[in-house]
């Protein structure tokens, strides 16, 4: 397997799953988000309050253009993803693993959180119920596997993925 791409929503745990995964499958981690800031020079909430979400969503798309054509790696991508039907597209020729979590461990992963720009209203439990009732179908539309995070360790998960991967 030469790319290997996690999608989900906020809190799944794409990141760091992403890079334990890549660590033990000697891949590099590549991570949709980070390619925009690099790119930019600036943070997501930043973009998301100069550009606004399309901007954004622009962005984003061409960041998971460019790296879905490298040769391999981890790709961790942002929760929203699969609001485009490009992307969808895209995702649909790769192998794609969703994590899948809970509304509830989702509020609990994304409490502190002060850098996801859709969470920032006083609304966060019924934006990310928003978010899951829209993206949940899409996620796994895409998926090539679906594993669920509630109340897994990341390393256990990235574990399970490598040993996988690995035979």
């Amino acid at each position: 397997m030469s790319l290997i791409v996690l999608v989900g929503p906020m809190g799944a745990g794409k990141t760091t799953v992403g890079q334990l995964l890549a660590k033990k499958l000697k891949l590099p981690f590549l991570d949709t988000d980070a390619t925009i800031e690099q790119r930019t020079g600036a943070d997501i909430p930043w973009i998301f309050d100069v550009e606004g979400e399309e901007g954004f969503r622009d962005r984003e798309s061409q960041a998971l253009a460019d790296l879905l054509a490298l040769p391999s790696g981890v790709i961790a991508t942002g929760g929203g993803i699969v609001m485009r039907p490009a992307n969808l597209e895209l995702l649909k020729q790769h192998y794609v693993v969703y994590l899948k979590t809970s509304l509830a461990e989702q509020i609990k992963r994304t409490n502190n959180d002060r850098k996801r720009p859709l969470l920032q209203t006083g609304r966060r439990e019924s934006v990310l119920a928003e978010l899951m009732a829209i993206r949940d179908p899409l996620y796994q539309s895409v998926a090539t596997q679906i594993v669920e995070t509630d109340g897994a360790n990341s390393r256990n998960i990235a574990g399970k993925l490598a040993q996988q991967f690995d035979s």
